[in-house]
């Protein structure tokens, strides 16, 4: 869960509710899988490191699970899976088991965290709002608690005469944000 929740920056609501399904094709773990979130019903894409592809593939192994489960299935036989509640418990458990302060620390530090490295390593806001699936540029700034100057947030309007500026999108976008993240990878435990 650990490594997913990293490699995914999924929200909380997102990543406990995973299928099976959702990250692995027959018995394949999936390099890059897709989800529609539930807070702006947009797709979001993200990619499986090998670490995180193992731990997924021996956790579905260990518990027996099948493509329709959820990943995370929860002991309730009321609830299809863990809820966001023992989500936090487990990550206020993780972050004390290694020595720091858990009232520090939450489920949203695993969502931010990989997309805090990618922006600090490639300083491309873009990708890190392609990854998390903000649908404004300014909503990536506030999220890192960065601060950058408004001109790169606003594309100028076009000279007389010139053709107007590209606008990034489709395939373009997806190209330059897999290749300013490719190589960004978090060194987790399984």
């Amino acid at each position: 869960m650990f490594n997913l929740a990293i490699d995914s920056k999924l929200r909380g609501c997102d990543l406990v509710s995973l299928h099976v399904r959702d990250v692995t094709h027959g018995n394949q773990v999936l390099h890059r899988a897709m989800v529609l979130q539930r807070k702006t019903q947009r797709p979001v894409q993200f990619e499986l490191t090998e670490p995180t592809r193992a731990a997924v593939a021996a956790w579905i192994e260990k518990a027996q699970l099948r493509s329709d489960q959820c990943l995370f299935p929860s002991r309730l036989a009321g609830s299809p899976h863990v809820s966001t509640r023992q989500y936090a418990r487990i990550v206020h458990e993780w972050v004390e088991a290694v020595g720091l302060d858990s009232s520090a620390y939450g489920t949203h530090s695993m969502r931010r965290t990989k997309a805090t490295l990618i922006y600090k390593r490639t300083k491309n806001l873009r990708a890190v709002q392609l990854l998390l699936g903000h649908t404004k540029l300014e909503s990536t700034v506030r999220y890192l608690g960065i601060e950058v100057p408004r001109w790169p947030l606003e594309i100028p309007p076009p000279v007389a005469g010139s053709k107007s500026p590209t606008r990034l999108g489709g395939d373009r976008s997806t190209r330059i944000v897999t290749r300013n993240v490719r190589d960004v990878q978090v060194g987790c435990g399984k």
